[in-house]
């Protein structure tokens, strides 16, 4: 799934943030049949997994304490919707920044779940 064509308001992305990228690709490889394909680029690697074609998704390998599931939201205006997110309550634990192939940023609502925003370059 190209995370570039969805609507705003669509989930967009699921992104994997665990300690051990190696042993959690092979077991949801294993368990659902998701392939796992290495992307290269420019700021470095990242493991993108095939969930069958409804939404992309992805393993990213960090110190964090526990894995977590980081579901990305596709916006028309990531600086607008991060700001209206703070407004009612929810903690920016990434500001909104460029990359490759969009803007993003990742909010914690006030009851504790987290949220990417995902703006598309077109």
């Amino acid at each position: 799934m190209d995370i570039n064509r969805t609507h705003p308001g669509c989930l967009a992305h699921l992104e994997l943030h665990t300690a051990d990228e190696a042993r959690a690709s092979t077991f949801y490889s294993q368990l659902l049949g998701w392939r796992p394909e290495r992307i290269v680029a420019e700021s470095g690697t990242y493991l993108a997994l095939d969930l069958g074609g409804v939404v992309g998704g992805g393993i990213v390998e960090c110190a964090t304490r526990r894995p977590l599931w980081l579901p990305y939201v596709a916006v028309d205006q990531v600086e607008q919707h991060t700001e209206r997110a703070r407004q009612l309550g929810a903690t920016v634990l990434l500001e909104p920044r460029e990359g490759p192939a969009g803007w993003r940023s990742v909010v914690s609502s006030p009851e504790g779940g987290e949220l990417a925003f995902w703006q598309p370059k077109r």
